[in-house]
């Protein structure tokens, strides 16, 4: 089921950011949106329709994508056991005691 849910995913992350990219913006972008006479897909549509229809597309491919999102968390942490840093009792130190240091390493000539 997580594998079907994260395809569902990736297919509307893609189409979320095809759809991002086909709308026209003031810099011109991929501009689909329509230019004058009668829009950009040979007059199928206006300016006015196409921009419409993919900012409709746009709002519905988000709330799926944030919906996939939201399923794949809760499934990502469903199976842990709920704890508190309370319920664990306070480490305690031991005091470290001094360790002497021992002779040299290396040989020393005789």
């Amino acid at each position: 089921m997580l594998t079907v849910i994260i395809v569902i995913h990736l297919i509307l992350a893609i189409a979320l950011v095809g759809t991002v990219l086909l709308q026209r913006s003031e810099g011109g972008g991929l501009g689909m949106g329509g230019g004058g006479g009668g829009g950009g897909m040979g007059g199928f549509m206006t300016g006015r329709d196409t921009a419409n229809f993919l900012t409709r597309t746009t709002g519905i491919l988000a709330a799926g994508f944030m919906s996939t999102s939201l399923i794949l968390a809760i499934l990502a942490g469903g199976d842990r056991n709920q704890t508190s840093i309370m319920d664990k009792p306070a480490a305690v130190e031991q005091p470290v005691q001094p360790v002497e240091p021992e002779g040299p390493k290396v040989p020393q000539a005789q």
